[in-house]
Parts: C-alpha cells; sequence; structure tokens
C-alpha cells in the first residue's frame, strides 16, 4: 500500500453492519423454519423406528461378512 501502513483499521460501521447481516440472518433462518411442515409425532416415531431397524439390520449385515471374511483370511494365511 503507497503511504499506508499496511495496518488496516476497522470501522464502527463495519462491525454493526456484519452484526446487521447475522441477525437478518438469523431472522430470515427463523421464518423459514415457521414454514415447514413438521412431521406429527406419530410419523417421528414411525420413521424414528424404521431407521433403528435398518440400522441394525445393516450392522448384522456387516457384521456376518467381516466373521465371513475374517474366517476366510485365517484359512488363507494358516494354510
Amino acid at each position: 500500500m503507497p503511504g499506508g501502513t499496511g495496518v488496516r483499521s476497522t470501522s464502527g460501521g463495519e462491525s454493526s453492519r456484519r452484526r446487521g447481516v447475522s441477525f437478518r440472518f438469523v431472522g430470515e433462518a427463523i421464518s423459514e423454519l415457521r414454514r415447514v411442515t413438521w412431521p406429527t409425532r406419530e410419523e417421528a416415531t414411525r420413521l424414528t423406528i424404521m431407521v433403528l431397524v435398518v440400522s441394525a439390520a445393516v450392522g448384522v449385515f456387516l457384521g456376518i461378512i467381516d466373521l465371513v471374511f475374517s474366517r476366510l483370511f485365517d484359512v488363507i494365511l494358516a494354510g
């Protein structure tokens, strides 16, 4: 920067402008959340149970696959 110290000063206006932008963002986010169609308690419960069941099934499946490959590698490396 010719003739300057290279130090940038922040003015009070810039700080208050950032604060205004963040408050506006929060206000817009809240207004968007008010327009969301939230699930009923029954839907939320049903979907939660579905997620838990599918997660458990995938966990059991991956566990079985892991066990099979583990035994397979034991046989291959031992022989």
